[in-house]
């Protein structure tokens, strides 16, 4: 019988969501340094650039990869032969992991989860609670595999009752182009299928914590269907074109996990869920010696990509820029910004709806005139940080304020990632405005840029306040110009018409 230390999980968990803020698997590395080299389109290979720039910065600098540092799921296989020296429960031992790990002083990690999610949907302050899943098992250890979710992914996930004759290719190649670019690919999708409903979902989630070996797969064979599947899938997947941060490229998925159950003679559930360019998951096992220990990866994995910003891309100072300035903005051309911006994301788009439904004002110290808001919720700043990892949110959750901001406070632009809706792009064209976007999984990199920092209003909504930031050469690509033309339109299907003549698969 082993006995199991109730410290020895909370610190387990504290440093494996410490670990997996800063680090990327080496799986993950190697997959995406791959798809650098095979990538010729050159948007995507800009942003594939930036997030393996910006990986190894978070790896020496010790700060998170990405703004959003996620919901923690937990899977925990519990040994039957087990013997807890514990007061608390486990959810409760997960979740003091969890507090430990997002206050940490020297990687202060973004709190993200609300409670009461259909009412005041108030912020828990430190990450908690985790979602646990706990299964018993034969044998005298705990494994433990767990994951910081980021929400531009898991809002993406998609569920489907399938008839028993029906494809799953086709539904999965109908799906993914409506996921668009906030889930920030080139990512992994974790697909269930069987079951019951919810256990579908389950799986597609446990299987992303798989690593990366569709490589391996494609040297061997597949040996069973499932193993087909993932070769069809990764392969017709990529054909559409999406490409890195749905620019239009090579790579949108750099593999596809499956697992599957039995089910019901009459049912076919799927479902399929995806993981971002952050990609954080980790496993250890607990065996009574102590707590779990992850060794660091050497800095020779990351691939030899360095990010630099190109010398044609076109300077721009926020401070005078003007609405005839940008009317010559072209689809896909890239920006280096300098100068103030203000920033703001669900929360405060909401709240600035209700005021202005109430008759009332904008907050002093708040003028939206002529120009950009960038959609961020940062990460709070440690030792000498002006700000922590600021990368965007994705804009789509903004589009059905656009019109309000655009016609009620003179706004000029706005920045964030992936795509913008048809509801946006309409309210854009009709008053001449524009939608830039900057690399999501690059949110490090980003925060070099910004030289300032200020919050000027919401003071309580936390990261979700609204800030002024001054930004020096801040990289973002002309995602919808004045015109109303879309990259996340054009490129894809730009490429995945190229990649329909070309006769060797991409790996």
């Amino acid at each position: 019988m082993t006995i199991i230390r109730q410290a020895d999980l909370i610190d387990s968990v504290a440093n494996a969501l410490q670990y997996i803020s800063y680090y990327h698997p080496a799986d993950y590395l190697r997959a995406l340094g791959d798809a650098y080299k095979a990538e010729t389109s050159p948007a995507a290979r800009d942003a594939i650039a930036q997030i393996l720039t910006n990986s190894r910065m978070c790896a020496e600098g010790r700060r998170p990869i990405c703004q959003d540092t996620g919901i923690v799921v937990v899977f925990l296989r519990v040994g039957m032969e087990v013997r807890w020296d514990a007061t608390l429960s486990l959810q409760d031992m997960v979740n003091e992991g969890v507090r430990r790990a997002y206050l940490h002083p020297d990687n202060t990690l973004r709190a993200s989860i609300v409670a009461d999610p259909a009412g005041r949907r108030s912020n828990t302050k430190d990450n908690t609670p985790a979602v646990v899943h706990v299964e018993l098992v034969p044998g005298n250890t705990v494994e433990v595999s767990l994951a910081a979710k980021g929400g531009g992914s898991e809002n993406k996930s998609k569920f489907v009752m399938l008839n028993p004759s029906d494809s799953l290719v086709d539904w999965v190649l109908k799906t993914v182009p409506t996921m668009g670019a906030g889930w920030c690919p080139p990512g992994m999708l974790g697909i269930g299928i069987g079951g019951t409903a919810e256990k579908a979902m389950l799986m597609a989630k446990e299987a992303l914590m798989q690593p990366i070996d569709l490589h391996d797969l494609k040297a061997r064979g597949p040996a069973n269907r499932i193993e087909e599947l993932r070769l069809e899938l990764h392969e017709k997947v990529n054909a559409l074109g999406i490409g890195a941060q749905g620019l239009g490229g090579l790579t949108t998925v750099l593999d596809v996990k499956i697992l599957d159950y039995p089910t019901h003679a009459a049912s076919l559930p799927v479902a399929m869920i995806p993981n971002c360019a952050a990609t954080r998951h980790a496993h250890f096992v607990l065996d009574g010696s102590g707590a779990a220990i992850i060794e660091p990866p050497a800095l020779s994995d990351w691939p030899d990509v360095t990010w630099a910003p190109s010398q044609d891309a076109r300077r721009v100072n926020l401070d005078t820029v003007t609405a005839a300035e940008v009317a010559t903005w072209k689809p896909g051309e890239t920006l280096l910004l300098n100068g103030k911006l203000l920033t703001g994301r669900d929360a405060a788009h909401k709240r600035i709806a209700d005021l202005f439904a109430k008759g009332e004002s904008l907050p002093d110290g708040v003028d939206f005139r002529g120009r950009f808001i960038y959609y961020v919720g940062p990460v709070d700043p440690v030792r000498d940080e002006v700000v922590g990892p600021a990368g965007p949110t994705t804009a789509t959750r903004m589009d059905k304020f656009t019109r309000m901001m655009l016609e009620k406070t003179g706004l000029l632009g706005m920045i964030g990632k992936a795509e913008r809706g048809p509801t946006a792009i309409e309210a854009i064209r009709d008053h001449h405005s524009v939608y830039l976007m900057a690399v999501g999984g690059a949110a490090y990199l980003v925060s070099k840029a910004i030289k300032s920092s200020r919050v000027v209003a919401f003071a309580d909504l936390g990261m979700e306040a609204i800030y002024e930031f001054e930004v020096e050469n801040m990289p973002v690509t002309v995602a919808v110009d004045a015109q109303g033309t879309s990259v996340h339109q054009t490129g894809p299907a730009e490429w995945k018409a190229r990649i329909a003549g070309i006769p060797v698969v991409q790996g």
